[in-house]
């Protein structure tokens, strides 16, 4: 039997190790932490359970397919259930809108509260699942660095259709361009921070993540988002792949210039195939140092990071739900402080996510249990405690002003996660939640493919590397990857 390694237990390092043993493997996954998940894990604190993480579900899809690759019900091992609520939004004049999930619900409610026309924003919204449509096989769901991906009629037809996607705008214009009432255009835009990118730059196509959202749904998984990667470390480990914890790997092991094994604290661990789930620059920065790194993937721009406060709040609050969005007044100040100027800015957009929403247990009877995050620049070496301090206090007072309260004198207990919280826990350069932004038409491209043409038997998954950041996008990451390996020389 052939045998795999895979570094890093993140969403992707998992989803890997599931589908080479599905291939066969004998799969080994070292993981530098004591837990699997990478960025989803959780905490408990004095009471309240709080997601660490990402807080969004979207496409479950993707999480069941594996589960049914070894015939098994997805059900016996994860739950959730469908919103139909998508999120609870705020503007600072006391605008209020509860974005339904269903597209015509939406439609209705939004013509409502912000004038502009059903048809409109159902026609927008049926352009958003037009150019999913066009482009998902493309980009997301195979390799851009192979050439039998463009040999195909599907690819010709998308590419036929390139001036119909807006990648030659970006999402702010496409936007503008749709709708007249800017808190309309400042809601879509927001979905530009799905992968941390700015939608004063990020291409127009990124207006079919909305469709991500309504077609596919979101959904809030039982126990939490950190569920997800327990139940898929279960069925692993039902499975047969070995999991070794607080194992950090301090070198991937070259033989002619084939991967053959990884180092740790100097003992070598060999292999016929290795896949690599950390962040692409330190895996070429720390363990593989003698290898010419791709300096033009590797200096891409990062994306954005996040400052999270985990807050438990002695009070509920029947105007909130799951998600929940307090709008900047200044959209755009906002993204230059977080893209040019690399430091938060004194009105932000915040988000709160209260998982007692749907799950009481998560918090004390009376109690909820607050994930408050804002977008932050990754880590330039700027002064976190004093940006930390600041940043509470503006949160604090955009919050009592919308929801018209003393939100601090509910604060029971407290956590606090920054960028270089993020990249210690992690390995992500900079703290960055998506790897690379996506500031540019030509981002998808760039990103590192999921191998190495130059070493065989290497390749790579996770949101640094194609096709991007998210629970999604990883898992089809992983998937790319164990399409590729039948077509690898792994017996060398």
């Amino acid at each position: 039997m052939h045998k795999a390694l895979v570094i890093g237990s993140g969403i992707a390092g998992i989803a890997s190790a599931l589908r080479l043993r599905h291939k066969g493997y004998e799969v080994n996954v070292y993981e530098a932490n004591r837990y699997p998940g990478g960025k989803l894990h959780s905490l408990q604190l004095d009471g309240y359970r709080f997601d660490l993480g990402p807080s969004l579900f979207t496409m479950p899809q993707f999480v069941d397919e594996l589960f049914q690759l070894f015939g098994k019900d997805p059900k016996a091992y994860f739950r959730y259930i469908r919103k139909n609520t998508l999120c609870h939004y705020f503007w600072e004049d006391g605008t209020r809108f509860i974005a339904k999930a269903d597209p015509k619900e939406f439609a209705f409610d939004a013509e409502s509260s912000f004038g502009e026309p059903t048809s409109r924003i159902l026609k927008y919204l049926d352009n958003n699942k037009k150019k999913y449509d066009l482009t998902a096989p493309l980009f997301l769901q195979k390799s851009l660095h192979r050439r039998s991906t463009y040999l195909n009629r599907q690819t010709l037809t998308a590419l036929s259709g390139i001036f119909q996607l807006d990648v030659f705008s970006n999402l702010n214009r496409v936007n503008k361009r749709q709708f007249k009432n800017p808190k309309l255009i400042q809601l879509f835009n927001r979905y530009a921070t799905y992968n941390g990118s700015s939608p004063y730059k990020t291409p127009g196509i990124m207006s079919m993540i909305p469709h991500l959202e309504m077609f596919f749904g979101t959904y809030f998984p039982e126990g939490g988002m950190h569920q997800i990667t327990m139940s898929l470390y279960r069925l692993a480990t039902d499975m047969g792949v070995k999991f070794h914890f607080e194992q950090k790997v301090d070198r991937i092991i070259l033989e002619n210039g084939r991967a053959k094994g990884i180092r740790i604290d100097k003992k070598i661990h060999k292999a016929d195939l290795l896949v690599s789930n950390m962040d692409i620059q330190p895996t070429y920065t720390n363990l593989l140092p003698d290898v010419p790194a791709p300096k033009k993937v590797l200096a891409q721009e990062r994306s954005s990071s996040a400052l999270i406060f985990y807050w438990g709040i002695s009070k509920t609050f029947p105007e909130l739900d799951l998600h929940n969005i307090f709008f900047s007044k200044n959209y755009m100040a906002e993204f230059t402080h977080l893209f040019e100027l690399k430091t938060l800015y004194e009105d932000p957009t915040v988000y709160i996510n209260i998982t007692s929403k749907n799950c009481p247990e998560d918090a004390p009877s009376g109690c909820e249990n607050w994930f408050v995050m804002i977008n932050a620049p990754g880590d330039y070496g700027q002064d976190w405690e004093s940006l930390k301090e600041n940043a509470k206090k503006n949160i604090i007072r955009k919050l009592n002003t919308l929801l018209k309260t003393d939100i601090e004198s509910y604060i029971q207990t407290e956590e606090v996660l920054d960028p270089t919280g993020i990249q210690a826990n992690t390995s992500s350069f900079r703290g960055a939640l998506y790897g690379a932004a996506s500031n540019s038409r030509f981002s998808a491209f760039l990103r590192h493919p999921n191998f190495n043409r130059k070493i065989p038997n290497l390749f790579f998954c996770g949101g640094s590397v194609h096709p991007g950041g998210g629970i999604p996008l990883c898992l089809l990451s992983a998937k790319i990857v164990g399409d590729l390996i039948p077509n690898s020389n792994i017996n060398g």
